[in-house]
């Protein structure tokens, strides 16, 4: 088998980014192509994305692409659950953020319906007021699914700007709360018992399989040959990433950790039991069949969204590689609080609603920055600790190390707290994670690499060397 050059679309809920990889059985090479911010579009109705705009950076990314490479494919992996609802060939408006408080009726509109018990028995989701049925739930009291014939989750309505093809990748499609966890096919009971149009959801692909060509004129605005293919990855960025963890034997747990920190283990069956359902683990779609259990933590949100409050105080961008070296040199007691509490959800500065928690909760709140960073990398890695214990003792999977992978990984305080309060070691990298799996599997579609998911994770770790944090006795905690 010889080597090929793939582009892989990787957009994440703060940016974007075009990345070539070429692989090859004894070679995976990534390179940028192209990158970009992404963010929420505030409008008088909401909080949007701009995919339009993020469409016209995928765009120019595979333009500059195709004009060093040979692309012989093209991958789509973005964060979950958000969608556009389409009539025809029209979009009917920018699609709704996830972070838009809409979601909370949604909630109150499909639990009248279905328990969540009854919903948890039946796609294995954790609770998240923001999941897709939630929102369709939302869309159905409006009106909007009068209007609409077609509903594309956000790397589908990518892959139908490029080709055309209008489909549903299994991965990301097992997010929406409408996939029945079992058979892993759309729940067409439970859509119809929430009066959702079964027309709404397109076919189901694969990851590996062929969506379809790109369009003419997207050839021309590209460089790309007409006959390029999109092909389905891991289109869940998560479910992309676990695909380049490094975890080539048994007694691996995964932390992705972004904007999100999800965190789990991967099983052959969904976990589907009442103490799995009470801690709120979820079970999503996995390449080759596998399944993510995971419990998502607030992630690198929670110290992104400080920082950037701080840095339009001061009127110039704050260095996190300082801040971060004063957050590992404070000393005494450190405020830990509940990372995942709603209260963190919303954009803006997380300063006083940790302060908030603190007071609520008896504790002394953090008064400098480096206290404030240290508290939250602290508060997550407590959450993360927990998380890999509960993933552990829910699938009853002998855990041995933590994989960190994703943007996290790069935090040396993150990783060795991680690895402190876990009791276990972490194995970092590689950051790009999620671009590095979304090729591998475009790779082995084209018959570049072979093989399982092992046999690829093994030539991720070939490729790009860890970095392990050994435990040490653990640091006091507030």
């Amino acid at each position: 088998m010889s080597s090929v050059s793939v582009a892989a679309v990787d957009l994440g809920a703060t940016s974007g980014r075009v990345m070539v990889g070429r692989v090859g059985p004894d070679t995976l090479e990534l390179s940028q192509a192209g990158r970009f911010p992404n963010g929420p579009l505030a409008t008088p109705d909401g909080l949007h994305w701009n995919v339009q705009q993020l469409y016209a950076h995928v765009v120019e990314g595979l333009r500059s692409a195709a004009a060093t490479e040979t692309i012989a494919s093209i991958g789509i992996d973005s964060w979950a659950v958000d969608y556009a609802l389409l009539r025809g060939d029209r979009v009917l408006g920018e699609p709704f953020h996830y972070r838009d408080d809409r979601t909370a009726h949604g909630v109150e509109l499909v639990h009248a319906d279905e328990p969540f018990s009854l919903l948890y028995a039946r796609n294995g989701l954790q609770f998240l007021p923001f999941n897709t049925l939630y929102q369709l739930a939302v869309e159905r009291e409006v009106g909007m699914l009068d209007v609409a014939n077609r509903m594309l989750l956000i790397p589908d309505l990518i892959a139908w700007y490029l080709t055309g093809a209008t489909v549903a990748e299994s991965t990301n499609a097992s997010t929406t709360g409408l996939l029945d966890v079992t058979t892993k096919e759309w729940d067409g009971e439970l859509i119809d018992r929430l009066r959702l149009p079964r027309s709404l959801f397109p076919r189901l692909v694969q990851p590996g399989q062929t969506i379809g060509t790109i369009l003419p004129h997207v050839a021309t605005g590209t460089g790309l040959a007409g006959t390029t293919p999109v092909v389905a990855v891991g289109s869940h960025d998560t479910a992309s990433a676990v695909v380049a963890t490094p975890m080539m034997e048994p007694g691996g747990a995964y932390i992705s950790c972004g904007t999100w920190g999800l965190v789990g283990v991967e099983t052959e069956t969904p976990v589907l039991t009442t103490a799995a359902r009470e801690a709120n683990f979820t079970n999503e779609g996995g390449v080759d069949g596998r399944t993510r259990f995971l419990h998502n933590v607030m992630g690198l949100w929670l110290l992104n969204e400080t920082v950037a409050a701080w840095s339009r105080e001061d009127g110039a961008p704050v260095d996190l590689v300082s801040l971060l070296k004063a957050a590992t040199d404070v000393t005494g007691e450190i405020a830990v609080f509940d990372a995942n509490d709603p209260r963190f959800s919303p954009p803006g500065d997380m300063s006083p609603r940790i302060a908030a928690y603190c007071e609520e909760h008896g504790m002394q709140a953090p008064q400098t920055r480096a206290e404030i960073a240290r508290s939250i990398v602290e508060s997550l890695a407590s959450a993360f600790a927990d998380a890999v214990r509960t993933a552990a003792s829910l699938s009853g999977q002998d855990v041995r190390r933590i994989h960190m992978v994703g943007g996290g990984s790069q935090g040396e305080l993150l990783c060795q707290r991680t690895a402190d309060l876990s009791g276990l070691p972490v194995v970092a990298g590689p950051v790009e994670a999620t671009a590095i799996g979304n090729v591998l599997v475009q790779a082995r579609a084209l018959g570049a690499v072979g093989g399982t998911l092992e046999s690829m994770r093994d030539l991720v770790a070939r490729a790009f060397s860890p970095r392990t944090y050994t435990p040490r006795t653990a640091a006091p905690k507030g």
